[in-house]
C-alpha cells in the first residue's frame, strides 16, 4: 500500500491530481524536468503536442502522467508506440508504478514473445497499451486490437522508429487512428520525414522544444582516438583497466561485432552480457538487469539498444565502431552523464572516418577532445585527414606502431 508523505511535491502546481501525487512521493519524484513542466499542463488540456528533447530528460512522465489521469477519468484508452522491445517494457514499468494508486492496468505488445498471451491481455481491456510498431500492426490486421478504441496516442522516439525503417508501419498506424482525440509525438531530432509525418496526420499541434537538436549532457566529456582497426581491442583493454570502478556501455556497429567483443571482454577477465537483434527478448531482459544490478560491469549493444537503456550512473560509453547515423552519437552517449552526473564518451575514429567526427562536432557544437595511447596512431590530425581523403595516392603512412597502406 502507498503513503504520501508530508513533503510537498512541485507537481501539483502543473495539474496533477492529488491521487498521482501519492504514487509521485512514493517514487521520490519531487520535482518535474523542465520537459515535464512544459508538456504536462498542455497534455492535461487535450492538445496535440510535438516535443523535441533528448534521452534522459523525463519524457516518459511528461506523457505519461497526463495520459494517466485523463485516461481514469475519462475511461478511454492509452496508446504509446516505442522503437524497441526495452523501451517498451522499461515505459511500461514506468507507467505502471506512476498509475499505481488508479490502479492503473497496462499491457506491452512486442515482437519476440508469444503474440497469443499478448492477445488475451488485449481481452482484458487495459488502459493503456505499449507496442513496437510491427507487432502492433500485426495484431490490427488480425483484428485483435482496434485502434478506434484509443483516444490518446503518443509516438515516442519517433526519429528512432524511422532509422529502424518503420516508417510505413507508423504511417498505417497514423492513418488508422483518424478517431484519436490526442496525438503526442516526441523525437530527438526533427528530420523532414517526420514534418511530413506530423504535417500530415498532427494537426494543431503545440512543439516544445526543451534542448536544440544535437544536445548531449551538459557534464559529458567527450574523447577521441584515431586508431587503426586491429589495435581496438588492446585500447579496449587498457581503457576497461582504467575505468575499473565504472559500469561501461561499450558501442558495435554489428550484432556480430557485439557477440565476439562481448567474449573478447569476457576473456579479458570482465563481467560482460551483451544486447543485439539475435538475442531473444528473455535475453536481452537477462543482459539489462544485470547490467543494471552490476552482475555485469559491461554491456556491449548494437543501437537498437541505444535509446531502451535506463540504467543509472552509467560511467562511460564506448563507441567501439562509430555509428552508421551520426544523429546516433547523440542517443548513444546520452546514456551516461545524466541527471547532471559528470559522464565520459570515448570513441575509436579510423583514419577514414575522420569526416564523420567533424560533423559529430558541428552536430553537437563540442570539439572532441583528440588523446593518444600506444595502440592509437600517433600522425597529425592533417595526416590522418590526408590518409582518409587521398583515395588515389599509393604512400604508406607511417605510425610508431606499424606501416598503414591507403
Amino acid at each position: 500500500m502507498l503513503h504520501s508523505t508530508k513533503k510537498v511535491n512541485n507537481f501539483t502546481k502543473l495539474g496533477i491530481n492529488k491521487k498521482t501525487i501519492t504514487s509521485l512521493n512514493y517514487l521520490d519524484f519531487i520535482y518535474p524536468t523542465p520537459i515535464q513542466k512544459k508538456v504536462i499542463p498542455k497534455a492535461l488540456d487535450g492538445e496535440n503536442i510535438i516535443g523535441i528533447a533528448q534521452t534522459g530528460t523525463g519524457k516518459t512522465l511528461a506523457y505519461g502522467l497526463p495520459m494517466i489521469e485523463n485516461i481514469m477519468k475519462n475511461n478511454g484508452r492509452g496508446l504509446v508506440v516505442v522503437p524497441t522491445r526495452e523501451l517498451a517494457t522499461q515505459v511500461g514499468d514506468s507507467l505502471k508504478q506512476a498509475g499505481k494508486s488508479w490502479g492503473l492496468k497496462c499491457t506491452i505488445i512486442i515482437g519476440g514473445v508469444s503474440q497469443k498471451k499478448q492477445v488475451i491481455n488485449l481481452k482484458k481491456n487495459p488502459h493503456i497499451v505499449i507496442a513496437t510498431p510491427g507487432r502492433l500492426l500485426d495484431l490490427v490486421n488480425q483484428r485483435e486490437f482496434d485502434l478506434n478504441q484509443v483516444s490518446i496516442l503518443t509516438l515516442d522516439e519517433a526519429d528512432r522508429m524511422l532509422d529502424e525503417g518503420f516508417l510505413p508501419e507508423i504511417t498505417k498506424i497514423l492513418e488508422r487512428s483518424k478517431s484519436v482525440k490526442q496525438k503526442l509525438l516526441f523525437s530527438a531530432t526533427m528530420p523532414k520525414s517526420i514534418s511530413i509525418l506530423i504535417n500530415k496526420f498532427i494537426s494543431n499541434s503545440v512543439k516544445i522544444e526543451i534542448s536544440p537538436q544535437g544536445t548531449t549532457p551538459e557534464k559529458l566529456d567527450h574523447e577521441v582516438f584515431f586508431i587503426a582497426k586491429n589495435n581496438r581491442v588492446q585500447l579496449l583493454r587498457s581503457i576497461l583497466e582504467q575505468y575499473n570502478n565504472d559500469s561501461v556501455l561499450v558501442f558495435t556497429r554489428t550484432k556480430y561485432g557485439a557477440k565476439k567483443l562481448a567474449k573478447d571482454i569476457r576473456n579479458m577477465g570482465h563481467t560482460a552480457a551483451e544486447i543485439h537483434s539475435n538475442r531473444t527478448q528473455a535475453q536481452r531482459k537477462t543482459a539489462l538487469k544485470g547490467f543494471a544490478d552490476w552482475k555485469f560491469r559491461i554491456l556491449v549493444a548494437t543501437d537498437i539498444a541505444s535509446r531502451g537503456i535506463d540504467v543509472a550512473n552509467i560511467g562511460l560509453v564506448v563507441n567501439f565502431d562509430l555509428p552508421d547515423q551520426l544523429d546516433d552519437y547523440v542517443h548513444r552517449v546520452g546514456r551516461t552523464g545524466r541527471a547532471g552526473k559528470d559522464g565520459k564518451a570515448i570513441s575509436f575514429v579510423l583514419p577514414p572516418q575522420r569526416s564523420s567526427i567533424k560533423k559529430i562536432e558541428k552536430l553537437i557544437g563540442t570539439t572532441l577532445t583528440i588523446s593518444h595511447s600506444k595502440y592509437s596512431l600517433d600522425d597529425k590530425m592533417d595526416d590522418l585527414n590526408q590518409f582518409g581523403r587521398k583515395k588515389r595516392n599509393k604512400r604508406k603512412f607511417h605510425s610508431k606502431k606499424r606501416y598503414y597502406k591507403k
